[in-house]
């Protein structure tokens, strides 16, 4: 991998970690703050399912040879996520330019779409890592996820006395993926026929 190469893998990784959690972070704090059941709404229905990328990168840290679809895989559901309830698309539609703040959800919906399809398109461009991410020239997609591995090895031993070793995170990154598609599956086999792609923000009040 050239060195142009990896730092395009680079700048994709940290640029998605940007969008895809920091953004929306200090945007639902303000939702919160704004009291927007809407955005709120939103925003939380985001997180459940972000929850998958949070496991692919502890797959990566277990060097998992599947994670990197994983991950892929997370970014694409998280962004279809967030255009997927029509009765916050609607809500939506009624904030004028002059809103701020639902001018700035806009703004993160579209760059967060942007964002996921540039980082599929990267992960394309060295797709042998898409299925074996053990190889010497995929090296430089686990490394976005060291600051990771430090940080739960050192709580995993605060916590548990013991090490956090690349198969312990693959078996948790596993038992983690297992739990998600069931809920996942639980979800569209009973939910989603109830409420279809209805959110439920309104039974909040409307803003």
């Amino acid at each position: 991998m050239n060195f142009l190469n990896q730092l395009s893998v680079w700048l994709s990784f940290q640029i998605s970690i940007i969008f895809l959690v920091g953004i929306p972070f200090t945007l639902f704090l303000w939702s919160i703050k704004k009291r927007n059941n809407a955005i709120k709404t939103l925003l939380s229905n985001y997180w459940k399912i972000s929850l998958l990328f949070f496991i692919s990168l502890i797959l990566l840290i277990g060097k998992y040879n599947f994670a990197l679809v994983i991950t892929n895989i997370s970014t694409l559901l998280m962004t279809i996520s967030v255009w997927f309830w029509h009765d916050i698309n609607d809500e939506l539609k009624e904030y004028n330019f002059s809103d701020i703040f639902a001018t700035t959800i806009k703004v993160w919906r579209w760059s967060l779409t942007f964002v996921s399809f540039n980082f599929l398109i990267q992960s394309l461009q060295n797709i042998s890592c898409l299925y074996f991410i053990n190889s010497d020239e995929c090296e430089i997609w686990l490394k976005p996820s060291t600051n990771l591995y430090f940080f739960i090895k050192s709580l995993f031993n605060f916590l548990f006395g013991a090490n956090f070793t690349e198969p312990v995170a693959k078996f948790l990154g596993l038992f983690g993926l297992l739990i998600y598609i069931l809920g996942l599956i639980q979800w569209a086999l009973i939910k989603l026929p109830k409420s279809g792609r209805n959110s439920g923000f309104s039974q909040y009040g409307r803003n």
